[in-house]
């Protein structure tokens, strides 16, 4: 998963004052052949429908797979980080960016440098064909000593961003969604922040002995839109060493802020060879520590996540909450599912002052996947990996469908990405948590018992703590894989409709522990289920 620093070659996508993540060592390329060359005369354009798009995926994964392209690697590796920042596009020269250009949300285009190495190929459709938007250092702002200036005119860019709609006074400077780094792509929020990213594919993350490969999408084709309310349609070729696939992506930016932004997503993909591990709809994000964990001694903030959790909505209806970790070892947790209705990380904790820090963890947005066509029999993996910083990216979800994934192998997916500031279907009846604390088991005034642990986790919707009666006192419903319970109660939370469950266990400390837990009243789930993996390693000091 493209979720941690490793040797290499990194991208990383300025947050404020955070770099984030997005590419490392391996990352490969699609080098099927473009429609014209970068820098030459203007393209006459080629007929484009997705149909061609995916014959033309179905027919290179029958194909040996062809490095990408690198132009002047050697001047490349001199546009560092720092160089990266000085090259900007000319808003002025944005296609969409003028009136009668036909578009609603001018296109702006990044540079390659060290960490973008390299060439993805622009296309711009217009009633079904596409002509190549090519590259020519004049459509960057450029310092005169930049290595950028000593690139081949074929050089291509690295990604590409969608501005705010026309008519904006902000649209030069304000963005929506990017497309930058092997597969992926992120987008802001309802409170109008980036945040966590998703992908097209991840192929063998935190496979044992083997290499994580990092397909790439190097053709995008951005059709023509008009209609701000309408979607911009943007299709994707990628390809790698094990795979190849064609995208289309319908994307929604609410014309009010608070409506966030939806992508419905459709895609084929077709295996070359063998995949160990194929996960399906990836996200990524980063959680380094939350109201636990033994990280809230090395900082001065409370809690530092771009998501603090993983949502299942399962094919049964059953509504699951899985609070992240920064484990002491790469973990992958499964959960089993058929059909899943939705799941997504999101950033439940909206509150500033849980942060306190500029760069607006509170504002980041949610991300959740609704299947438009079943996804069949499979599992949502959860993937942790630890962290020592803010920087990294070190959380991943995906779908890995039941099965092997062997060459030749076919997939077909349908589905949507909502991000928001909170899932889009809540449950009605059931509350949802809200925090989850831990600390030393035992009871005030007394010695802590070793190997002790208190587990605190607190609800809250109105609509369903209201309906329990006054002096009564719910049940908390609480399995565990290992350990021994000492004590378990719920309390309502002064001052509020928020209702806390406390659970002492006694655990081994080599033992792992798998929580489960809900509170019920008369036998009926109140809340949804809260899953937790302890694992003692993580809410102690490391050295």
């Amino acid at each position: 998963m493209l979720t941690h620093r490793r040797k290499g070659i990194e991208t990383m996508i300025s947050l404020g004052r955070r770099k984030t993540l997005l590419a490392a060592t391996g990352l490969v390329a699609l080098l099927l052949a473009p429609f014209g060359a970068a820098g030459a005369s203007p393209d006459t354009g080629r007929p484009f429908s997705f149909e061609r798009l995916v014959e033309r995926a179905q027919q290179a994964s029958r194909q040996a797979y062809v490095p990408p392209y690198r132009p002047a690697p050697d001047v490349v590796r001199r546009i560092n980080y720092e160089e990266h920042g000085k090259l900007r596009f000319k808003t002025d020269q944005a296609p969409y960016a003028k009136p009668g250009q036909g578009g609603a949300y001018p296109v702006t285009f990044f540079h390659l440098g060290e960490l973008f190495a390299k060439r993805v190929n622009m296309y711009l459709v217009r009633d079904g064909v596409a002509r190549e938007f090519g590259y020519n250092p004049s459509l960057f702002e450029m310092p005169a000593s930049s290595p950028a200036r000593q690139l081949p005119r074929d050089s291509g860019f690295a990604g590409f961003r969608l501005q705010e709609w026309n008519g904006a006074s902000d649209w030069r400077t304000q963005d929506w969604v990017a497309f930058l780094g092997a597969s992926y792509f992120r987008s802001i929020g309802a409170s109008g922040q980036y945040g966590l990213s998703a992908r097209g594919v991840a192929v063998n993350p935190a496979v044992a002995g083997m290499p994580e490969e990092f397909p790439d999408f190097t053709e995008f084709y951005i059709e023509e839109q008009a209609d701000p309310a309408a979607p911009v349609t943007i299709s994707a070729l990628l390809d790698g060493p094990s795979i190849t696939g064609a995208y289309r992506f319908r994307l929604t930016r609410g014309l009010e802020r608070t409506k966030g932004v939806t992508m419905e997503v459709e895609s084929r993909l077709f295996l070359r060879r063998d995949v160990a591990r194929l996960g399906l709809i990836p996200l990524t994000s980063m959680f380094w520590f939350g109201e636990y964990g033994h990280e809230r001694i090395n900082d001065w903030r409370p809690e530092v996540h771009d998501s603090d959790g993983l949502a299942l909505w399962t094919g049964n209806g059953e509504r699951i909450w899985r609070p992240l970790n920064n484990p002491a070892g790469i973990t992958v947790s499964t959960f089993q599912d058929e059909n899943p209705r939705g799941f997504g990380l999101l950033q439940r904790d909206r509150n500033f002052d849980h942060y306190r820090d500029g760069v607006f963890y509170d504002r980041r947005p949610s991300l959740w996947v609704e299947p438009l066509a079943p996804l069949g029999k499979g599992q949502v993996q959860l993937l942790e990996i630890p962290t020592d910083d803010e920087i990294h990216d070190n959380i991943g979800a995906f779908w890995v469908p039941a099965g092997e994934a062997k060459a030749g192998s076919q997939y077909s997916l349908h589905y949507r990405l909502h991000w928001l500031d909170n899932e889009p279907y809540p449950a009605e009846n059931i509350a949802q948590t809200v925090a989850t604390r831990i600390g030393r088991g035992g009871e005030p005034g007394k010695p802590r018992p070793a190997d002790e642990y208190k587990f605190v986790v607190e609800f809250d919707r109105p609509s369903v703590m209201r309906q329990i009666p006054w002096g009564v006192f719910t049940e908390v419903v609480f399995s565990t894989s290992s350990g021994k319970v000492i004590r378990s109660f719920s309390e309502p939370v002064p001052g509020g409709n928020v209702w806390r469950a406390t659970v002492d266990l006694s655990v081994e400390p080599e033992r792992i522990a798998e929580l489960r837990m809900y509170l019920a009243l008369d036998g009926k789930p109140l809340t949804e289920t809260w899953l937790y993996q302890f694992d003692r390693r993580n809410i102690l000091p490391r050295p």
